[in-house]
């Protein structure tokens, strides 16, 4: 019996010892093909945007009124096709009715005053007929048949300028994550430095080699930096979280953008990374362009412009529609019938049938409706007008955008370009004052500005090529040459 329990017990051990040593085995291949499918993706700006042209839901939504339009398109058409209708009726008189009509009628010597009771209908009533009508000439089914094209065109354009609206979203939400990003690695990179000087000041204070007021200096400098990066991760979750918003995304902690904005070099295209090559040539015009070409270019081709011209356009036909009031309509018509009646047990359509067929043709003129048409006429032409001015007024504003957004990108290339001499000399600056200051021959005051100052001129140049990347998406959407959208990549 102790053998027994023993062998129990062994084997008890010897169970557990390996369902311990299951739990502490490497996940299985499957587990981590899921680990590796959860890590974070990193998107260019072109997959970025891609992304958020097929799943954004603003898209969807003006896809949905430009399919409403259609088929108001195919509405309008109905007003030209012939109608056919089709009628069939069957009726049991239970109770057939019965006229009176006066006896003489039947009889020449009944009196004036009787009346014989006469049945009209049989017990079974059957009808069916068959009616076609035919427009020849109707103005207004014709022109609406053009205003409902025009509708049609309006809202297609006007999908267009909500993709184009969404992809010019996209772009400045991508611009202005990589700007977090940005700050948030220059606030840690600058908090780094701080500790490290804190660091070195701590213990050349002990030594006696600097005072008390060294240290307290960078531990002020500290203090304000830390919630400076903690200031800086959460405008970069925001960040993410916003873009995440635009691409209809679940998880945004998943997102990553390529890039960088500090190592992007402006002046040379060539010398940048892929990622960062891939942001510089996404662009729709060349802001290099003589201004003058891109006004031309806007007025062509942008696309609240086209709107307004589409909407002057469907506001005169609105006034032909009135003004053809006064036209007639044209139609032809035609039908055809079988009458049946039995009494008795129903037989349907019996050996008693009558058939009818009709042809004719039927004009319409209106001749005088209290001077409606006048008034209607008189507010179309009206709206016309409005529309004609509201044009010309946005052709102005679009000209007057894409000067000022050309020269927001020239200014923010040329401060670019002087930060990023300003950020070499920062660097150097730092530099000097480090070393100067481990010899001894400079105070930890002066690494602190040194410091303060590589810090500043750094993000300075972030934020001038993200303002330089902002203006040229800007100017695209302001010329109507939206990457993606309107041409240029594809």
């Amino acid at each position: 019996m102790d053998i027994g329990y023993w062998a129990v017990h062994r084997r008890g051990a010897a169970l557990a010892a390996l369902f311990g040593m299951l739990a502490l085995a490497p996940p299985s291949a499957s587990l981590a093909a899921q680990r590796a499918s959860a890590e974070p993706e990193v998107l260019s700006l072109p997959d970025v945007i891609r992304r958020a042209l097929e799943r954004n839901r603003e898209i969807r939504q003006a896809r949905y009124t430009l399919d409403e339009a259609e088929g108001q398109v195919s509405e309008a058409w109905s007003g030209i096709y012939p109608t056919v209708d089709f009628s069939a009726n069957y009726v049991r008189n239970l109770s057939p009715a019965v006229s009176f009509i006066p006896a003489i009628f039947f009889d020449d010597n009944a009196s004036p005053g009787e009346f014989a009771p006469v049945q009209f209908s049989a017990d079974n009533i059957w009808s069916t007929s068959v009616d076609v009508d035919q427009t020849l000439f109707d103005a207004r089914s014709f022109i609406g048949v053009g205003a409902a094209g025009r509708y049609r065109e309006l809202q297609d354009e006007a999908l267009r300028a909500r993709i184009a609206s969404v992809a010019t979203a996209v772009r400045l939400r991508y611009y202005e994550l990589l700007l977090a990003q940005e700050q948030q690695r220059l606030t840690d990179d600058s908090l780094r430095r701080v500790r490290e000087s804190l660091a070195q000041a701590k213990a050349q204070y002990r030594a006696g080699l600097v005072s008390e007021y060294d240290v307290l200096r960078l531990e002020v400098e500290l203090a304000n930096l830390e919630p400076n990066l903690r200031r800086a991760v959460n405008a970069v979750v925001q960040a993410r979280r916003q873009l995440a918003v635009e691409l209809d995304l679940d998880e945004a902690e998943t997102l990553r953008v390529a890039g960088s904005l500090a190592e992007m070099d402006l002046a040379d295209p060539g010398a940048n990374s892929a990622d960062n090559r891939t942001i510089l040539e996404f662009g729709g015009v060349n802001p290099a362009v003589d201004p003058s070409e891109l006004v031309a270019a806007a007025l062509a081709s942008r696309s609240d412009l086209r709107q307004l011209e589409l909407t002057e356009d469907l506001r005169r036909t609105e006034l032909r529609l009135e003004q053809v009031e006064y036209f007639p309509t044209v139609n032809v018509f035609g039908s055809y019938t079988i009458n049946a009646q039995q009494n008795g047990r129903p037989d349907f359509f019996g050996s008693i049938r009558a058939y009818g067929r009709t042809i004719g043709v039927r004009v319409s003129l209106p001749v005088f409706n209290g001077f409606q048409r006048e008034s209607r006429i008189d507010q179309r032409r009206a709206a016309l007008r409005a529309a004609q001015g509201q044009t010309r007024l946005a052709a102005d504003q679009a000209a007057a955008d894409v000067l000022t957004l050309a020269e927001q990108v020239e200014e923010a290339l040329l401060r670019s370009r002087g930060q990023e001499l300003a950020v070499r000399w920062a660097r150097r600056g730092f530099e000097i004052a480090s070393a100067q200051h481990r010899e001894g021959l400079s105070s930890q005051l002066e690494v602190t500005d040194a410091e303060v100052a590589l810090r500043q001129s750094e993000f300075n140049y972030a934020q001038a090529v993200f303002d330089y990347l902002t203006a040229r998406a800007r100017l695209d959407e302001a010329v109507g040459r939206v990457p993606l959208v309107d041409g240029g990549l594809r």
